[in-house]
This record gives C-alpha cells, structure tokens and sequence, in this order.
C-alpha cells in the first residue's frame, strides 16, 4: 500500500509542476481599461501578492515579493502602496481606474468593520484597521477577509469547487486554516474565527492551549513550522543523509523519493490532517475537502491523508482534492471580493459604501 500510494502521489506532483498558473495574464500592451480595474492583494505570512484584473476578472498585471522581514502593518501597507503602484504604471493606467481592492490577511479578520484582530505570522497585527488604511492610501473601495476564505472564494469562482455549494478549504503554509462554505458563501461565526482549525485539538498535538495570535496546537505540528519542528525533532545524522535544515515541502519530496525518515514525518502530519478532516466532517457531513497553500498542495500529503481517511472507515468518505488555483487561489478570491464591491459602487450614491450602507 505504501508503495502504490508514494508512486500515486508521484505521478501527480508531475501532473502540478504548473500549479498557480492556471489563470493567465494577459499581456499590459492588450489590455483595455476604460470600465477601470480592480485589485486582489494577499498578505501572506512570508509572501506579498498583487494583481491587478479587468472588470471582466482578467488578470492583466501581477506581482510576488518577500514580506518574511517586515515587521509591522505600517511596513507591510507601505509595500502594498509601492507595489500597486508599479501595477498600475505598468498598464498604463491611472489610479483613479481603480474601482475596489480585495485584500486577504492570514489571521481572524471582521469583514464588516475591515479590522484584523489576530494573526500568528505577521508580528504587531493586532486590532489592525486594515481597510481605513488601504482606503486612505488609494482613495477607493476596499474589502478585506482572513486570506483562507478568500481562496476558498477563488476556488468557488474558477477552481475546483465550481458548482458545489457546501465544501471545506483548508490551507496549509506557514500556518494551518480552513474556510466553511455553506450554500455557496463562506461561514465566518459570530466572532469571524469560524474556521481557525490551526488551535484544534487532534491526538498527538500538545495539550497546551494557544492563545490567538499564537500558532495553535494543530498548527504547530502540521503547519509549514511545525512540520520543519518535527524534523528537527527526529532528524538523527545516523537515520538519514538528509541535512537537518529541510522545509516542509523539501522533507515531502524527500518522502516520495523513498527517505524512511522523511515518510515518518508525512505520516505523522497526515495521520493528524486526517482526523482533523473526520471531526469536521462528522458535524458538517460536507461533501468535498480542498487542500490549499503552499504546503497543502503538495500531492504526498493528499495521497497519504486519504489513505488515513480510509483507514478510520468512514460511513460517508468526503472527496478530498487540491486546489486548482494553487497558490493564487487568495489573490484570485480578492479579486471577486473586488469585483463584487465594485459593482456595488457603481449602483450606490457616493459616500454610501464608505459609510457602510
């Protein structure tokens, strides 16, 4: 079984060597802007993505950039400014054809007053009125949301959960989250931390309680961190001839390529992803689960959690896919946010979607 799954899981990894490059951009020079423009930003824990769409939801200019150093909202704002801005010089095309600006932020986030209140990865984000100040800095509509429904967003829109209405996304970076959609919309919970899976109690995570804006017990064992932590923990120089120093996805391809040690470490974060997946799908019996983020993706890690998900024989097993946006699946579902509020913008008296109504 071992094998057969590892050889399985091989032959897709080759099948997503493009992953994220699903949707195109398409060339500054053919690009139309009369209607205006939009913008979907991801604020990632290590990463900062910007692009800029057409109203059509075309992906017409884009950028990616290191963020793993900067410390501070203030920082991160002012990278965003720099970046759009280049965007839009880029295209040939004013600010003023901005329309909206969808943006998503790795932590539990209020969609309606635009606030971050928590994340574990970006340090100094707490209580961040993250919208006021995009809207001060571009001088038009902005929506923000936890980055993992955003690409729960995308997915809906033009990946691989089109035309279902009930399905889980959850992402695995440098963190652990997960987005509940329910009849076609994301369910965000009364305090907007629906979906924090990364402080979930799972056996084998410590006992200890988090706080928010830690790393939680689950996110500390299968997160992009936790997963280096458990190597650390078992890597001996007399078990492997890998060196100690391996990320996540490094330590999953060595797992396919057949380190015992390497497996050991995928087994183990598998075994937890996957009873993870059982508890949520025990309560809300959703049909289909999506791997997200750039360690979520990686196929060993989706072979070796369905293989655990057949082992505790579920009464209804949940399909269990990876996103088919890979790692724009946030800045893809921004965009629609975007889109979404712009067309709402262009129905409403000036002055009303700033104050809210």
């Amino acid at each position: 079984m071992e094998e057969n799954r590892l050889h399985r899981a091989a032959s897709t990894r080759k099948q997503q060597q493009t992953i994220g490059s699903t949707i195109a951009t398409q060339p500054a020079a053919s690009t139309t802007l009369d209607p205006g423009c939009v913008a979907g930003i991801d604020i990632g824990g290590t990463n900062l993505r910007i692009a800029l769409a057409d109203m059509a939801g075309s992906v017409i200019a884009r950028s990616s950039s290191a963020i793993s150093g900067v410390r501070g909202p203030d920082a991160v704002i002012e990278l965003v400014k720099d970046g759009l801005h280049e965007l839009l010089q880029k295209v040939s095309a004013p600010h003023g054809a901005l329309n909206a600006v969808g943006v998503g932020a790795p932590g539990i986030t209020d969609v309606d007053s635009g606030i971050v209140i928590a994340t574990s990865y970006l340090m100094g984000w707490r209580d961040v009125p993250l919208r006021a100040m995009l809207e001060d800095a571009f001088n038009t509509p902005v929506i923000v949301d936890n980055d993992v429904n955003l690409a729960a967003v995308g997915e809906h829109w033009m990946g691989a959960a089109q035309g279902v209405r009930d399905f889980v996304f959850i992402g695995i970076g440098t963190g652990v989250g997960a987005s509940i959609v329910l009849n076609g919309a994301p369910f965000r919970g009364a305090g907007w931390s629906a979906g924090e899976i990364g402080y979930m109690l799972v056996p084998g995570t410590p006992e200890v309680q988090a706080n928010h804006g830690e790393p939680g017990a689950l996110e500390s064992v299968i997160g992009g961190e936790g997963i280096k932590a458990q190597w650390h923990k078992v890597w001996q120089a007399d078990a492997t001839e890998l060196p100690k120093d391996l990320t996540a996805t490094q330590i999953f391809h060595h797992a396919l390529a057949g380190d015992l040690l390497a497996q050991s470490v995928l087994e183990r974060t598998a075994r937890m992803l996957a009873d993870a997946i059982y508890n949520i799908h025990l309560i809300l019996n959703c049909p289909l689960f999506i791997l997200g983020g750039g360690v979520g993706v990686h196929p060993a890690l989706r072979a070796a959690t369905e293989d655990m998900l057949t082992r505790l024989n579920m009464r209804s097993q949940p399909q269990l896919t990876t996103s088919a946006l890979g790692v724009d699946a946030q800045m893809i579902g921004a965009i629609r946010e975007a889109l979404d509020v712009a067309a709402v913008r262009s129905v409403l008296p000036a002055g009303k979607i700033a104050d809210g109504e």
